[in-house]
This record gives structure tokens, C-alpha cells and sequence, in this order.
């Protein structure tokens, strides 16, 4: 069974410090998995993000998230940004469908280490939806790298109190799985237990955000 995950295209990557620390690139899904990847996306209906424990996963979809679950992915983006992860829990999300009011600059809370986002769009024409690395909270214009959520491109930060980020409105099928590192797990199972599923994302991610930013 071939890989689904390029981790030497990850390891590629260049590491910035500007604004924050950050990466992307392209190249992160090995070109031969792509179509059954694409046949095997979750059918979610819904727009935002929805947590990976909501839906089954299936086929080559499935054999991407074990990738992503496993030490040699982790261990892949810690090595290029500059950053351990290995000692955190990981929480998956997946989006489909983007709505309007998505997206919209944040600055993820102190819960989170550091964000990997994966995208799985077949082409990307429109300037909108594009994620973009940010100098502050209050211009989209003001932006120091953008990355088009085509497939296989790859965006990774580490938190700061100034990692503002984000994307401008989009409507439409706009594919991305998002993966986050986790200060604790018992964090983790303290918000879902206290807030619901709902609040629980809606506090993990942070100011200016709900739980479909990205």
C-alpha cells in the first residue's frame, strides 16, 4: 500500500519567523492517491468544520487520516517548524463547504500549540478563500503570504498572540482537513464535557472564530 502523505514535500517546506512562525507548500498528497482521495471525501452536508468523530470515514480518505495520526506526520511538520508536537494530542476536523461567514481573521487561544491545515480542491480560480498568513487583526490586505487551498498544499503556524490569520468570504465547496495540536487531552475532555461539542470548538479556536475559520 503506497503512502498517501508526501512527508518529504513537508520537510521541503521553508520555515519563516514573519510574522509568526509558519510554512507552506504543495505537494503534501502523493499524486497517485488523489483520485480515490477525492471519491472518498465525507459527504458533509453542512458548511464549517466537524470533528472527525462525527462522521466514518472510509477507503483512501480513512488511510489519510492514519497517516495523519501517525508518529512520522508529526514528527514531520515538528521537524519543519521549528516546534515539538510530539508530546501533544492531536484534533482532527474536516470541511467541506464553506459559507460566507467563514474564515474570518483570528488569532487562534492558548489551548492550541500549532495548526496544520491540508487541502484537497481539484483547482482554486477564484482570489477568494485563499488563506493568508496576516500581520494584524484589521486587513486582509495586509498579508505577508497567501496560499491557494488547491490540492496537496499544505499551511502550518504555530500560535502566538499575534498569529492572526484567515481567509476572505468564500460560498462554496472549499476541501480542508485541519489538524491541531492540543496543550492536553484532559483540556480537551474538560471542554467537551463542561460546553457541549458546540462551545468546546468555539473556545479551542479562539478570538474573532467559530469552529469554521481556515
Amino acid at each position: 500500500m503506497s503512502a498517501v502523505l508526501n512527508l518529504d514535500a513537508i520537510r521541503a517546506c521553508e520555515l519563516h519567523h514573519t510574522p509568526y512562525d509558519w510554512f507552506m507548500g504543495k505537494g503534501a498528497l502523493n499524486d497517485d492517491s488523489v483520485p480515490a482521495l477525492r471519491s472518498s471525501f465525507p459527504d458533509i452536508k453542512a458548511t464549517g468544520f466537524h470533528p472527525l468523530e462525527q462522521m466514518k470515514v472510509e477507503g483512501k480518505f480513512a488511510e489519510l487520516i492514519q497517516e495523519i495520526q501517525s508518529p512520522e506526520f508529526t514528527a514531520a511538520v515538528s521537524d519543519t517548524l521549528g516546534v515539538n508536537l510530539r508530546p501533544y494530542p492531536q484534533l482532527i476536523t474536516i470541511r467541506k463547504v464553506s459559507a460566507a461567514h467563514e474564515g474570518r481573521i483570528h488569532c487562534d487561544s492558548e489551548s492550541k500549540i500549532a495548526t496544520c491545515l491540508i487541502y484537497m480542491n481539484d483547482t482554486w480560480d477564484s482570489p477568494e478563500g485563499r488563506f493568508r498568513v496576516l500581520r494584524s487583526e484589521h486587513d486582509f490586505k495586509d498579508y505577508v503570504a497567501e496560499a491557494s487551498p488547491e490540492t496537496g498544499a499544505i499551511v502550518a503556524f504555530k500560535r502566538a498572540d499575534h498569529s492572526w490569520h484567515g481567509h476572505t468570504p468564500f460560498v462554496g465547496e472549499r476541501r480542508v482537513v485541519q489538524i491541531a495540536w492540543v496543550r492536553s487531552q484532559a483540556d480537551i475532555d474538560r471542554k467537551k464535557k463542561r460546553h457541549g461539542l458546540s462551545s468546546f470548538f468555539k473556545g479551542l479556536l479562539g478570538k474573532r472564530d467559530k469552529v469554521d475559520a481556515y
